[in-house]
């Protein structure tokens, strides 16, 4: 009845005898124990691997506790840290690398209450400078109640020397590019006056550097291109219309010439050597030219004064159709390859990457310089009265030597005789040629009233050069009238004789 009863009582059978504890260290050593056993039989076959074996034991200290658990896992954890920190520190190191501005994985570090004094070399790595203790302390702020102190010994918020040291305080805002000092250190005391005057300085500065860039980014400087044109010339490279763009060789008030080695173009050749005339995009230099396109019939309908950035891309247009009407009539001067938006590609005159020298820097013979003048004044004849042009802006710096011949560049603002200022034009052409070869000591340069009328076919006679003047005014007048009247555009000089010239399909 005993065994029955003890057997319903005890269903799942006699309790096992319990297990005596045993702890960590005891079943560390007997794992260790056996992992060394059956290391020592394969390793120890040599007669010199035990004492290799010996040499390379680790050292325990005799007085080293080990029979607490608690002990042993904290030693444990501390040693991870360790190794977890030693890691931190070098992603650390590599992610900030160089620069100046570091980023400090400090908040990441693993600190154990049980970390001794000697974990690490590098220990000053990890101090807090977000509170340096050495760094100058910062002026006090007032509370809201205004003042500080009792009876004597009061301080307000208006104190001077209380604002100076805030005024100098408040300087660490103002732009990373701002200089200020250790003004806090040397307990500087800066006025109100002083100190608003340093903030309008610094937002100025702030407000012309940002709209300097954004000029520099968006148009075209002296001897540099903005993006937007790097990118057109570019394309042209990538096309193959270029081989290469070697540099700039001449800059002007209006544009940059750049020289390249040409490619082909639908398989038609290019020139060997091109020039890029890139026409600058900055407006102020096109502001007071206006009068050069905006009465010339061919881009009147289209010249807008809302729209002054289209007007660049319409120089660069005059000026190629201008040099293929001058192409045509046999006129030395650059040939046009392709015009792409402000960037006209023409042939280049010169030789080697060496452009021709300007009828202003070249040193010639008499004889070769009349000979100059001469071509010059052939030149003249046939631009206008062929061409139906005027240069405008004809003079030595705008007339190239090269090959012993006279070639006209930069005619861009070449207008047409009826054009209402074309007479005036025409004018200071003849006075800026005939002023030049007078001065290179050419025999028999004629004036600049016979000059004019020889150019033009006109026969205005006057003693002085306002009455010259004058004369060429009422005839502008009288052809202007007339156009207006008729509603189309007549040759001023039509009655004097000649057929008229053909219009041509630029």
């Amino acid at each position: 009845s005993d065994q029955l009863l003890k057997r319903f009582s005890r269903p799942w059978g006699a309790p096992n005898a319990p297990c005596a504890p045993c702890s960590l260290a005891d079943v560390m050593s007997e794992q260790l124990a056996k992992q060394l056993d059956e290391e020592s039989r394969s390793f120890l076959s040599c007669p010199d691997a035990a004492a290799a074996a010996a040499a390379t034991q680790p050292f325990v200290a005799d007085d080293s506790d080990t029979s607490s658990d608690l002990m042993l896992a904290q030693m444990l954890q501390m040693e991870f840290d360790r190794e977890f920190d030693t890691q931190l520190r070098r992603e650390e190191r590599k992610f900030n690398g160089d620069s100046k501005v570091s980023i400090s994985f400090e908040n990441y570090r693993k600190v154990h209450p049980y970390d001794d004094s000697d974990s690490s070399e590098d220990e000053v790595d990890w101090q807090d400078t977000r509170h340096d203790p050495y760094g100058p302390d910062k002026p006090v702020t007032t509370p809201r109640k205004g003042f500080t102190g009792k009876g004597k010994n009061i301080t307000t918020k208006h104190d001077e020397d209380a604002c100076g040291r805030k005024n100098t305080a408040r300087m660490e805002n103002f732009a990373p590019e701002v200089h200020i000092g250790d003004g806090i250190g040397m307990d500087l005391k800066l006025s109100n006056h002083v100190y608003n005057a340093l903030k309008q300085h610094c937002y100025t500065e702030q407000r012309r550097s940002a709209k300097l860039h954004e000029k520099k980014e968006h148009s075209t400087a002296e001897q540099a291109v903005d993006p937007k044109t790097r990118l057109l010339m570019f394309k042209m490279v990538n096309a193959g219309i270029l081989e290469n763009i070697n540099g700039c060789i001449s800059t002007g008030k209006e544009s940059v010439v750049f020289h390249a080695d040409g490619g082909s173009l639908e398989d038609n050749p290019v020139p060997a050597e091109c020039v890029l005339k890139v026409f600058k995009t900055t407006l102020n230099e096109f502001r007071n030219r206006d009068k050069y396109i905006k009465d010339d019939y061919r881009f009147k309908d289209r010249f807008s004064k809302l729209n002054p950035r289209k007007i660049i891309r319409m120089w660069a247009e005059k000026e190629m159709h201008n040099l293929s009407r001058m192409k045509k009539a046999g006129i030395p001067c650059p040939e046009v390859i392709i015009l792409k938006k402000h960037i006209l590609v023409m042939s280049f005159i010169g030789q080697d990457h060496v452009p021709a020298p300007k009828l202003k820097e070249v040193k010639l013979g008499t004889e070769d310089m009349m000979g100059a003048y001469y071509q010059v004044l052939n030149l003249m004849q046939q631009l206008y009265q062929e061409c139906n042009l005027v240069h405008a802006d004809l003079s030595e710096y705008n007339m190239l030597w090269h090959d012993g011949k006279v070639w006209l560049i930069d005619v861009s603002q070449s207008v047409e005789p009826t054009h209402p200022h074309g007479l005036e034009f025409l004018f200071r052409d003849c006075k800026n040629v005939s002023t030049f070869f007078q001065k290179a000591g050419v025999a028999d340069v004629m004036n600049v009233y016979d000059l004019f009328n020889a150019v033009s076919g006109l026969q205005i006679k006057a003693d002085n050069e306002a009455d010259f003047i004058a004369q060429i005014e009422s005839l502008e007048k009288m052809n202007e009238d007339h156009v207006q009247k008729h509603r189309k555009k007549t040759h001023t000089f039509e009655e004097g004789g000649g057929p008229p010239l053909p219009q041509d399909d630029d």
